[in-house]
């Protein structure tokens, strides 16, 4: 071969690889650059709708944005717990009319030896829900120590995982603020030791991890990490009231749980569970469930919509 070619060969090779580079730069990148995690699906509390009947609550929470509805199934709920066999189905019917699969549903579940807690799963797994929050414990009587409480917790956590693994369900116990027992992380901790990590875990609130956490929430957020299956999201600020310092609730990005830093470590960690968006501040009585409100239900569906594209905002920026 003269100079001549393969001076000509040389630069038709040069060229072609040039014509191949955008497309090996995108491919080294999507290799070696960083997974963006995908936004979680955002399901809207119930009990903010309860207003509503089904098909108007599903209706509303699709137009709105909503990926699906967190339905409260417990006393004074969306569906009453000795109704879930009659009334359980036509909410799910709603549901998928608009275009919504069942998912997740708030119980005051609390012991597998229950029936009405038996039946209650029995049905919902039926009708293709995965996930429950169950109910909160309290230490009530002067008769048992902290450490016997947590001894009987345990076990009946246990008993509820088992249930739900023959329903292939997956139960949460709340972190909540206050005098419940899971008020802190290292007790909800303790009480999940005996039961099936594959079905009972936490339903992580970093609005309650920060009232009672404050500068350490992120150890209790550490520790439990693991076992988280959903999470909540809403806002809190301290205010001083009478005299007194209350946690006040603040639409979402108001208050003092810091969003950034937590979805940062929920993304560092992979952890992309449902979301359930809670409306805890004053919305003429949504914020507590009401059925008849005393506001015009519009300021209830701004509220929510505002805060979901909030929740939204916080996850991509993080």
């Amino acid at each position: 071969m003269n100079s001549k070619t393969s001076r000509r060969t040389f630069v038709k090779n040069m060229a072609l690889t040039g014509s191949m580079l955008p497309f090996l730069s995108k491919d080294l990148m999507a290799q070696n650059g960083p997974t963006l995690a995908p936004m979680p699906r955002i399901n809207i509390f119930s009990k903010h709708l309860q207003f509503l009947n089904y098909q108007d609550m599903a209706q509303v929470a699709r137009e709105l944005g909503f990926d699906g509805v967190d339905l409260t199934i417990r006393p004074k709920g969306h569906v009453e717990p000795e109704r879930v066999e009659d009334d359980l189905p036509k909410a799910v019917e709603a549901m998928k009319m608009a275009g919504m699969k069942p998912s997740m549903f708030c119980t005051a579940v609390e012991d597998a030896r229950n029936p009405v807690d038996k039946k209650l799963l029995e049905t919902a797994a039926k009708l293709g829900f995965e996930y429950y929050r169950m109910n909160w414990y309290r230490y009530q009587g002067e008769n048992k120590s902290i450490p016997q409480f947590l001894d009987e917790y345990r076990d009946k956590i246990a008993g509820l995982s088992q249930l739900n693994k023959k329903h292939n369900l997956v139960g949460c116990y709340q972190n909540h603020a206050g005098r419940w027992c899971g008020a802190t992380m290292f007790e909800i901790w303790e009480v999940l030791k005996k039961a099936d990590p594959k079905h009972m875990g936490v339903q992580y609130d970093l609005r309650h991890a920060t009232v009672e956490g404050g500068l350490s929430w992120q150890t209790g957020l550490e520790l439990i990490k693991p076992q988280i299956k959903t999470i909540v999201v809403k806002d809190t600020i301290w205010e001083k009231k009478n005299g007194k310092m209350v946690a006040n609730n603040v639409p979402l990005g108001q208050g003092m749980a810091d969003f950034d830093t937590y979805f940062k470590i929920l993304k560092k960690a992979n952890i992309q569970v449902p979301i359930s968006l809670h409306l805890e501040y004053d919305l003429g009585g949504a914020n507590h469930g009401a059925t008849t409100l005393s506001v015009d239900k519009q300021i209830v569906y701004d509220a929510m919509k505002r805060d979901l594209l909030k929740t939204k905002e916080l996850w991509e920026r993080a």
